[in-house]
């Protein structure tokens, strides 16, 4: 059995890309689910859903403010499977220490380690996908990415799913529990994948410079490729947040509350498809940024459509083929970033995209609840709007060149690799 070690072959032991996909979906279904443990067992234990509103803050606000903080560290640490295999069991015992602090402790205790969990998910995503292109080779990279877009689809289904369904049965705080003992099992596996430290000359300084942590935001403005996928995706991603608050609208005016939950669901078996589909297929793998392009507008076209439906079962097939788009839209998205992305910063651009996506999200979320008012059709009609607007900008961004100084739209495994002197005064035009 072979597989390969950053580009070189290895003999012997389990396939690589099963371990890491189970890890990963481990990982991230226990992130996903933590949100709704958290609130069930605030409400559960001391009668509070205000202090599991706060626990979900306190976990999600990190996921943005700690990304460059936590790509840094993956981009420069030298033994990277130490780093990440303890980072994600850590995590795992932030959540299973929670389900026994909450109700019980003082709750700036509870709040506190929720923060500190949350300083580390960073590395369940981006960061996790980030490790990818040091596993495999290029050549499997493409369906190794529509593969990790799966793992997100299926943590999304069953992180909540299994969260509610333990909680109602055994009581939130042995759902949250099971899932911090999921992230555990998650990070002894990480622990086990053969990822070589660096070179001592490859790793990074010893001392974190805040220099540092602006190189990856620097490229995600200057990099045309990076740029237009990443602002792109993030303005379609502020209509995805806002599905959730339309979909119980439209279960509402259908009068069938099966689709309170039901169309989101349906978005996400739909993605699921999708991702799995590209995976097969992967269709314009070698310019992964215009899959992106043509996906977001094919993500907002059924969903202007819902509104005319009147019927929740057409709404939801509808949903699903919008959902269906998104799958080779995000896998797109993965390989646009290791494809563009310079080595350097190539994890902290994993952890930038996914906090950004995460920002966005709950931005379309907020302000599709605080114009909940106008009804079901404006804010599908605007959700739609959202996904062909944010095609629109992904277009301009890519074509406009004018990235100043440092920019750069070359594939980075195919660019040249100048001395830094050189990197810093020779600017390079995008390859044509």
């Amino acid at each position: 059995m072979t597989g390969t070690i950053g580009g070189a072959p290895r003999t012997g032991g389990p396939p690589l890309l099963p371990v890491y996909l189970t890890a990963a979906v481990l990982a991230r279904t226990a992130d996903e689910g933590a949100r709704v443990g958290l609130v069930m067992l605030a409400a559960q234990r001391a009668g509070s859903p205000a202090l599991g509103g706060a626990l979900v803050a306190a976990l999600m606000i990190p996921h943005v403010a700690a990304a460059p903080v936590a790509g840094v560290l993956a981009d420069s640490v030298r033994r990277r499977r130490l780093f990440h295999g303890s980072a994600v069991a850590l995590y795992g015992a932030a959540l299973f220490t929670l389900a026994f602090l909450v109700g019980t402790a003082d709750d700036v205790v509870a709040l506190a380690l929720a923060a500190a969990a949350g300083c580390v998910a960073p590395l369940l995503t981006g960061g996790l996908t980030g490790l990818l292109p040091e596993l495999l080779g290029k050549e499997r990279l493409a369906r190794a990415f529509s593969a990790d877009a799966v793992s997100y689809n299926l943590a999304g289904i069953c992180g909540p799913a299994a969260a509610a369904a333990l909680g109602a049965a055994a009581g939130a705080g042995a759902a949250l529990a099971v899932l911090g003992a999921a992230a555990m099992t998650g990070g002894l596996l990480l622990l086990s994948l053969p990822l070589r430290p660096r070179a001592r000359g490859r790793a990074g300084p010893g001392r974190l410079r805040p220099a540092d942590l602006v190189r990856g935001a620097v490229e995600l403005v200057r990099n045309p490729p990076l740029r237009s996928v990443t602002w792109g995706s993030g303005v379609g991603q502020m209509g995805v947040g806002a599905l959730p608050v339309v979909s119980v609208l439209l279960a509402a005016e259908y009068h069938a509350p099966w689709a309170t939950g039901g169309l989101m669901t349906a978005f996400a078996a739909g993605a699921l498809a999708g991702s799995l589909g590209y995976a097969w297929r992967p269709v314009g793998r070698h310019r992964p940024e215009r899959v992106v392009l043509w996906g977001l507008p094919a993500t907002g076209i059924p969903l202007a459509v819902v509104p005319w439906t009147g019927h929740a079962v057409t709404a939801a097939g509808l949903f699903a083929v919008a959902g269906f788009c998104t799958g080779p839209l995000f896998s797109a998205l993965l390989a646009s970033r290791e494809r563009y992305a310079p080595t350097a910063v190539r994890t902290q651009i994993f952890t930038l995209g996914a906090g950004l996506k995460s920002t966005f999200a709950a931005a379309g979320a907020g302000v599709a609840g605080a114009l909940s008012g106008l009804g079901a059709v404006p804010l599908m009609l605007g959700t739609a709007a959202c996904q062909l607007a944010a095609g629109a900008l992904a277009l301009v961004l890519l074509t406009n060149r004018r990235t100043g100084p440092g920019g750069t739209g070359t594939p980075v495994e195919n660019s040249p690799r100048p001395s830094s002197s050189a990197r810093d005064t020779r600017p390079r035009g995008p390859r044509r």
